[in-house]
């Protein structure tokens, strides 16, 4: 498994603005864009907060003590940075009350800053979101920051952003990862069933998506679209095998469709050809069969290879370069900030 600062750039060769991220939370500003909005009627109540300092499953926790509901039936879309300015939104079970006075107890109780509140009929799942929003502050940027964050930007804008797993999922030196390799020698499945089990090993399915890019970049692979490729388009969201490369190679380099790597799992849809034997290269190099996939319950998905920073923009700070950009669920932005930075995130 590799560490994050260990993986590739795209855009090695353009100079990097130097600096540090996440000087305080209100450097590091994050906010939720929703795939949906609230119908405003149903027995769950949506919160939007803001918060600092805290991370998604403390606020979890602080909003299911104060309402009086179990942690498990807190709905959220996505995790948050903890050294953050997040505003998110989270779900709960409570089919009567007023939602004014639910936000107003939930403030109070907990120190949230809760923006809104509305009812919905359903739980808010993991990946109810359209994407984030992020204002990023670096400090201490070199000269020519502006100048060399926007031609950085510019390239990620075309070409794609390699959508590799950041520090915040796979832990400090891939420990999560590594953690979640080891879960999957239990026969049983039953560690799987825990919270701090699943989440490492979806660290550890991260990080080998991680391998499997890295490779693809190693390659030259990550600007081509290959037949046996599972592609996803754009638009829809569809996947879809590649038949004729060329014929796709066209929708590729105009953005439409992109490349979807595993996300290893007992369902996962495989790709086929050169791609498929990369995909089982790097299973196997882990030392994994598809029985233990199924043992630890792991259903697999696929991800996309790439995502495009949207809204980008880039001007002076007084304390240094303040960036800004949208990306899909399921990016990074330490990611995006790694590139434009060429410094450990």
């Amino acid at each position: 498994m590799d560490a994050v600062r260990e993986l590739p750039l795209l855009t090695a060769d353009l100079p990097g603005t130097g600096g540090r991220l996440k000087i305080s939370p209100a450097h590091f500003v994050v906010e939720e864009i929703p795939a949906y909005e609230p119908c405003g009627e149903g027995a769950h109540v949506y919160l939007e907060v803001r918060r600092e300092g805290m991370t998604t499953r403390d606020v979890q926790r602080a909003l299911a003590g104060a309402l009086g509901v179990a942690e498990r039936d807190v709905g959220c879309a996505g995790q948050k940075d903890k050294i953050s300015r997040a505003t998110q939104t989270f779900s709960l079970p409570l089919a009567s009350g007023a939602v004014e006075e639910i936000a107003s107890r939930a403030a109070a109780a907990t120190g949230l800053e809760v923006l809104a509140a509305k009812r919905h009929r359903n739980k808010l799942g993991r990946g109810h979101l359209a994407g984030n929003r992020f204002a990023i502050v670096v400090g201490d940027v070199g000269e020519d920051a502006v100048e060399r964050a926007r031609a950085i930007l510019a390239r990620l804008e075309q070409q794609g952003l390699p959508n590799f797993f950041g520090e915040q999922r796979l832990g400090p030196g891939d420990r999560n990862a590594r953690r979640g390799a080891r879960r999957l020698d239990d026969p049983t499945g039953a560690a799987a069933k825990s919270w701090i089990a699943r989440m490492e090993l979806s660290a550890w399915q991260s990080a080998l998506f991680n391998a499997w890019l890295r490779e693809r970049m190693a390659r030259g692979w990550f600007d081509r679209v290959l037949a046996g490729d599972v592609a996803r388009k754009e638009d829809t969201g569809g996947l879809f095998e590649v038949v004729d490369a060329a014929t796709e190679g066209a929708r590729f380099a105009r953005g439409e469709i992109s490349v979807t790597g595993p996300i290893y799992g007992a369902k996962m849809r495989p790709a086929g050809g050169e791609p498929g034997e990369l995909e089982r290269a790097v299973l196997e190099a882990a030392g994994v069969d598809a029985s233990a996939l199924a043992g630890a319950r792991l259903a697999g998905s696929r991800r996309p290879a790439r995502v495009f920073p949207r809204d980008t923009s880039v001007a002076l700070h007084p304390e240094g370069l303040h960036v800004a950009f949208r990306l899909p669920k399921g990016a990074f932005a330490t990611m995006a900030m790694r590139e434009i930075t060429k410094a450990p995130v």
